[in-house]
């Protein structure tokens, strides 16, 4: 829906299913009663995700005109997607296979374009459109040796997707954008690798590939790439992080480098005390969260200020008696209307100083709740999804209203 501060709408990577008959079954199930609830009186936007299995059955048969018929008939639209997860994305073990196949495959680029050419369909004129992808790669898939020749490849594929973005917009007038989202152990994992891609990768090889491609000189080349290649700004990730904010947002401002969407999305965190014995509590609390399905990379911050990663919980939850150890803050996508966990915390203040940030001088145009870990929390803080998703949008929307 239209805010003062942009689209808002949330992710359906939510709903489990990977067919496109279960997707399609979890919209007609949901989206009404929530749109009836959040935005009866103008269009719902709909941030739609659709598996690897799903965008090829959406364009098989007349299934695309049926979806569209709906989404006239309900007063719907899409106008971003979730293009991260390719495959099973629920009940099923994802961990890090959640990055493959990853930027390097020619998967990973076929899905894109397709998942583009179905954007291009049901955007409505006069509208923008992103997709949110992975950041490359997986950090761990690589060692140092193979790293430079991963980035290379990875960014020549990216700018496929570039100069497929030029073609759609030449031929229909239609503004598509690719939302780079840095995680946490991603091969872009945070703001100051993302940047360091942007400069050292994706603009020199991008200037020389559109060149080639498109005889577009120097000026051309960095005017198209900023205008399709553009950051996804997911919220618990920069919170895990530890990353400024402010920091992160006048960077890229000076770098002139877009914003696709604000994934909206909390972490957990807790400061770690340094008696054992009042730890262990914290630690348990965190053992509550350790399920099998997603990957929850945690980072602590040392007493000396520096960052320790762990690549799951485990791993870091086999470290909890550290001594040196002053914080942790974990990805696990908890519910951004709750701020106090008992001993832990969500990130739930860095949604508010984002939000305050882009209320102020804003800097992009499409805002998206990523809260997917419903089925996955204990069981204490489960309730109806529908219900959950209006609480989330509900949140939101008040803090748009009244922002500090």
């Amino acid at each position: 829906m239209q805010t003062p501060h942009g689209y808002l709408t949330y992710c359906t990577n939510i709903h489990a299913g990977e067919s496109w008959d279960d997707h399609f079954t979890a919209l007609q199930q949901n989206i009404p009663g929530i749109k009836e609830r959040i935005s009866n009186k103008q269009s719902f936007g709909i941030g739609l995700r659709l598996s690897h299995k799903a965008s090829i059955q959406l364009q098989e048969k007349d299934a695309l005109n049926v979806f569209k018929d709906w989404l006239k008939k309900e007063d719907c639209y899409v106008f971003t997607m979730n293009g991260f997860p390719y495959g099973g994305f629920h009940r099923t073990k994802v961990k890090d296979d959640v990055h493959a196949p990853d930027w390097a495959t020619h998967e990973r680029l076929s899905y894109t374009i397709r998942l583009f050419n179905i954007l291009a369909e049901l955007l409505p004129e006069g509208m923008e459109g992103g997709i949110s992808t992975s950041p490359l790669s997986y950090k761990y898939w690589h060692n140092a040796d193979q790293l430079q020749a991963v980035l290379e490849k990875t960014t020549r594929n990216i700018l496929q997707i570039v100069e497929h973005l030029i073609q759609i917009k030449t031929k229909t007038g239609k503004h598509l954008h690719l939302d780079i989202e840095p995680e946490p152990d991603g091969l872009l994992g945070d703001g100051p690798e993302f940047f360091d891609w942007y400069d050292r990768y994706l603009l020199p090889i991008g200037t020389e590939q559109l060149k080639l491609s498109l005889s577009y000189d120097t000026a051309q080349s960095e005017k198209a790439i900023k205008e399709h290649l553009q950051l996804c700004y997911d919220v618990c990730h920069f919170a895990v992080g530890y990353e400024d904010h402010h920091a992160v947002v006048r960077q890229l401002q000076e770098k002139k480098i877009k914003v696709g969407k604000i994934q909206i999305s909390a972490a957990l965190k807790a400061i770690m005390p340094e008696s054992q014995a009042e730890r262990e509590p914290v630690v348990k609390s965190f053992r509550n969260f350790n399920e099998s399905t997603y990957l929850h990379q945690v980072v602590a911050r040392m007493t000396d200020g520096s960052f320790n990663h762990y690549p799951d919980l485990p791993e870091a939850l086999e470290d909890a008696a550290n001594p040196s150890t002053k914080e942790w803050r974990s990805h696990f996508h908890v519910p951004l209307f709750v701020q106090d966990y008992g001993l832990l915390k969500s990130t739930q203040d860095d949604i508010r100083t984002v939000l305050s940030i882009h209320c102020k001088e804003p800097f992009t145009k499409q805002l998206e709740v990523e809260t997917y870990t419903w089925e996955v929390l204990p069981d204490a803080l489960k309730v109806p999804i529908s219900e959950s998703i209006i609480r989330e949008m509900e949140w939101v929307t008040n803090y748009l209203n009244n922002p500090e």
